[in-house]
């Protein structure tokens, strides 16, 4: 069982442009879908799909629109009841696959609504394999709220192992102070993460490996890293690896670092090795990109072609 966490979850509006966005100007779409989205939600889509077992937690008042979209899908959801509808995330795709997103901040949480999400996550994962913290934080819950939920989690018997995908402020308190068996941010999120800035004269992937070698295993046990067209690295305590994507015709990014983490832990929960868990994070990914919107992709949407997956010498990492 893998449990997801999304503590701000969001319709996703997706609007296909027949023409690249001009800023000011008015454009004609071709076609807009919506999605129950929030990148936890979007993690157990892929599981479910992928025909294992996953629980999506996250709040939702009962009169949320929101919640009518989330059936749609038939993920299995424990729904903490607490008031004001889900954000609505918009995204902005030109045909050659350029994305412009824009995400509104959520509704304001207060303590008490932080109380009830932590007493749910708790409970639902209890006797899981992994869990997953996914996403932007909303207003009101502190950038520190990822490791209150860490703590509480790791206070039961058998706690699960515990996944971060997340950024800012929220991802450098969960590193500080959480411990994370795994992240999995972008390039640019791990380099502000260590406040750095990648060489753009070093290969990418042997750039992010380096600073990622910085906080393994020291800070957090294993760092899934996702580099969009480039791939991915992997860094654990015994050594680091590149995977490379196959050809993709990208339809929308959206969701796809959400799917390669889903991919990544599927492997893993069935155990696959590094570099195999590496590889099928990078298949899903590209499998998410093909799509349009955020549709989660199952094994029959996964791409042709090989995922050549290589050690990175410890003299690069």
């Amino acid at each position: 069982m893998i449990v997801t966490f999304t503590a701000n979850p969001s319709l996703d509006r997706a609007v296909a442009l027949l023409e690249p966005l001009r800023p000011g100007e008015v454009q004609t779409a071709g076609s807009v879908r919506e999605d129950a989205g929030g990148k936890g939600i979007n993690v157990t889509r892929v599981i479910r799909a992928a025909g294992a077992d996953s629980l999506a937690v996250l709040p939702l008042d009962e009169g949320d629109p929101f919640g009518a979209v989330l059936r749609a899908t038939h993920v299995p959801v424990v729904a903490v009841p607490v008031p004001g509808a889900a954000r609505a995330n918009i995204t902005l795709t030109d045909g050659d696959g350029v994305t412009t997103k824009v995400n509104l901040p959520g509704v304001p949480r207060t303590a008490a609504d932080g109380a009830a999400l932590i007493d749910a996550v708790v409970a639902a994962s209890a006797a899981a394999r992994w869990l997953v913290l996914a996403g932007s934080l909303p207003p009101g819950l502190p950038d520190s709220f990822y490791v209150d939920v860490i703590e509480a989690v790791r206070a039961t018997p058998d706690a699960p192992r515990i996944a971060v995908d997340t950024s800012g402020a929220a991802l450098r308190e969960v590193v500080a102070h959480g411990a994370p068996d795994l992240i999995k941010p972008n390039d640019e999120e791990l380099a502000e993460l260590a406040g750095v800035t990648l060489d753009p004269d070093v290969p990418l992937a042997a750039a992010v490996a380096v600073v990622a070698a910085g906080l393994v295993p020291s800070r957090v046990g294993a760092a899934f890293v996702t580099l969009g067209g480039d791939g991915a690295v992997l860094v654990t305590a015994d050594g680091a690896w590149q995977g490379t994507p196959p050809p993709t015709r990208v339809r929308s990014t959206v969701g796809a670092g959400d799917s390669s983490l889903a991919g990544f832990l599927l492997a893993e929960s069935s155990g696959a090795e590094p570099g195999e868990c590496l590889r099928n994070g990078i298949r899903y990914g590209s499998a998410a990109a093909s799509l349009p919107g955020t549709q989660a992709p199952g094994p029959a949407d996964l791409l042709p072609g090989d995922v050549p997956v290589r050690s990175i010498p410890r003299n690069e990492a």
